[in-house]
């Protein structure tokens, strides 16, 4: 018997088959927060497999076109958490669930999305209040390495990685100076007068300044070497924040910190993005004249200063948007911070209460991030040729009585279950008591 025709009959027969159709769906909603093109009351959006095709009113569709509509839901772009620690820490008090911190003061090449947790519980309630992206960020010492982008949902981190080597993290060091006496300190061996500290600080600064100066040469003899070049994992992190193809998150809070940083990225040529970000307020109309975006993550944090306004980090946000400068909202990194993350979208709130636009609290969850993590062409925006990554929620996305009702991330719709909602669940049906 011809062993070939068997093969040749299921070749036919496959080729025989139509191909599966493209699968189109219309949203229609109360109102769309596009977050780039203002809000559509009434609006519809056109699906298909997974892209946006059309974003308005009255769009017509064909017959196969199946209809979802969400009766007095409002869409809101899918959530951007940037700089956190989400999948890298679980339990604070058992350390073998944390993994956010590397040793060594310089460890460019860390890559912490491959270290992410997807069976976390942190991540589905983070989702649940409407976040479907994050951005996982290294921490220990001086430069920690490359953070990465990952969408909240899938089978394991590879699928679940959106963008690798998303930003190299630069944490600056300490500009403040402790001036308390010796006697006051509770450990006294441990007091370093004031000239120390500046020793020490400056050596510090020195010390990030000489391994750029090393790297950089490292890249030219990369450049001039032929093919027995040997490549060393370390300096071939830097290679992409050094050439701008990846922007540096420098981690600063204090206004020195941030005004050395600036200047340092200034000097150098490189495209720096400020973290943290506390006294940013401070020098606005510098971060704006450079072109600083700033990710502040201290609307709740307590005034620094018996100076400060007791206010003064409600209105940050504010004070910067006026002065010209691209804000995201996010939590502290660490992981108290991780089991906040669902609690950014209430600090932007918090700032918009405080001054900040309506619109651009928005953008401050959504398009702000993708535009400083490079996404902004596929995520960030209800906007046709992007993904169809949104969430559906039952009022103001601000308003902590809203609640996320559905989520699709690329056009998949994602469960909103979580461990707080499954202990809701097991609880609200108790016994009652004898009385």
């Amino acid at each position: 018997m011809n062993k070939l025709i068997p093969i040749l009959f299921a070749a036919a027969t496959l080729q025989a088959q139509p191909q599966e159709q493209p699968q189109t769906v219309l949203y229609k909603a109360a109102a769309i927060h596009t977050a780039d093109k203002g809000t559509i009351r009434n609006g519809q959006m056109l699906v298909t497999d997974g892209i946006i095709q059309a974003v308005g009113q009255n769009i017509r569709a064909t017959r196969q076109t199946k209809i979802v509509d969400l009766g007095e839901l409002h869409l809101y772009p899918g959530l951007i958490a940037a700089t956190t620690s989400l999948g890298l820490t679980e339990i604070n008090a058992v350390r073998a669930t944390q993994d956010t911190t590397e040793v060594g003061e310089f460890t460019p090449d860390v890559e912490a999305w491959v270290s992410v947790n997807p069976d976390s519980e942190l991540i589905p309630v983070a989702r649940a209040n409407g976040f479907t992206h994050a951005l996982v960020a290294p921490m220990g010492g001086s430069i920690t390495g490359a953070s990465g982008l990952i969408k909240l949902a899938g089978w394991g981190v590879e699928d679940m990685t959106v963008k690798t080597h998303a930003a190299l993290h630069l944490w600056w060091p300490v500009m403040s100076l402790n001036t308390r006496p010796k006697q006051t300190l509770r450990d006294p061996d441990k007091y370093k007068s004031p000239k120390e500290q500046t020793r020490t600080r400056d050596k510090n600064i020195k010390a990030i300044d000489e391994f750029f100066n090393e790297a950089e040469a490292y890249a030219r003899a990369r450049k001039a070497g032929g093919a027995d070049f040997k490549k060393v994992p370390a300096w071939e992190g830097m290679l992409s924040a050094l050439s701008g193809k990846q922007p540096i998150m420098v981690h600063a809070n204090e206004v020195r910190q941030i005004k050395t940083a600036v200047a340092w990225a200034k000097r150098r040529k490189l495209k720096i993005v400020l973290a943290a970000s506390r006294d940013a307020w401070q020098v606005a109309d510098l971060l704006a004249k450079e072109k600083v975006p700033v990710i502040f993550d201290n609307v709740f944090t307590l005034p620094q200063r018996d100076t400060d306004p007791h206010d003064i980090h409600f209105r940050a946000a504010g004070i910067l948007h006026k002065a010209g400068v691209k804000i995201a909202h996010s939590e502290p990194m660490g992981s108290w911070g991780a089991s906040r993350v669902r609690n950014i979208v209430y600090a932007a709130g918090k700032s918009m209460a405080y001054g900040l636009p309506r619109e651009t609290a928005l953008r401050s969850l959504t398009l702000h991030p993708a535009q400083m993590l490079g996404v902004a062409d596929r995520l960030g925006s209800l906007t046709p040729k992007k993904e169809a990554t949104f969430i559906a929620v039952n009022g103001d996305i601000f308003d902590i009585r809203a609640n996320v009702k559905h989520m699709w991330i690329a056009g998949k719709k994602i469960s909103l279950q979580s461990r707080h909602t499954r202990l809701y669940e097991k609880y609200k049906n108790r016994p009652k008591p004898i009385k």
